[in-house]
C-alpha cells in the first residue's frame, strides 16, 4: 500500500507549504512508503485529486486545497484531519496502514487479540466444566434410579 500525499510545488501560500512540509515531515519520521504528486504542474494529478475527495469532505466552495492524502485510491483525509490523527495517535490507523512492530499501537492490537484468545480458551475451559458437571450429575441420577429400583424390587 503507497501513500499517497497531493501537494502544490508553486503554492502562494504559506499555511500550505507549512501544512505540506508538516505532513511530508512526519511521513518520513514515521518511515512511511509514500508518493508525492504535484498539482501545480500536473493537471492529471490535480483533476484526480478533486474526482476523488468525497463530496462530504469538500470545503464549501467545493476546490479541495492540498495536502490531500490517499492510500492508493481510498480516501485519508486532509490536513486538519491528519493533524487530528497526529495529536490522537492514530496516524496509521488513519493512513489505513498496521501500525509497526513494536510500536505501542502494535503492542496494544497484540495485547488485545491476546485477551481475545484467552478469553475464548477461558470460555472453552468453562464450557468443558459445564459438560462433565452435566455428566457427573446425569450419572447420579441414573445410579439413583438404579438404587430406587433395586429396593422397589426386593
Amino acid at each position: 500500500m503507497v501513500i499517497k500525499v497531493f501537494l502544490a510545488s508553486s503554492s502562494g501560500s504559506t499555511a500550505i507549504k507549512k501544512k505540506q512540509q508538516d505532513v511530508v515531515g512526519f511521513l518520513e519520521a514515521l518511515k512511511v512508503d509514500y508518493t508525492q504528486l504535484d498539482i501545480a504542474c500536473n493537471e492529471d494529478n490535480r483533476m484526480w485529486m478533486r474526482q476523488n475527495v468525497p463530496e462530504d469532505r469538500k470545503p464549501t466552495n467545493g476546490i479541495p486545497l492540498p495536502p490531500q492524502i490517499f492510500n492508493e485510491e481510498s480516501y485519508c483525509g486532509d490536513y486538519d484531519t491528519f493533524f487530528d490523527a497526529k495529536e490522537d495517535n492514530s496516524v496509521y490507523s488513519f493512513l489505513g496502514l498496521p501500525p509497526p512492530p513494536g510500536s505501542k499501537a502494535h503492542a496494544e492490537e497484540e495485547e488485545g487479540q491476546e485477551e481475545e484468545d484467552l478469553q475464548s480458551e477461558e470460555e472453552e475451559e468453562l464450557r468443558q466444566l459445564e459438560e462433565e458437571e452435566e455428566a457427573e450429575v446425569q450419572e447420579d441420577e441414573e445410579e439413583d434410579l438404579e438404587e430406587t429400583q433395586e429396593e422397589e424390587a426386593e
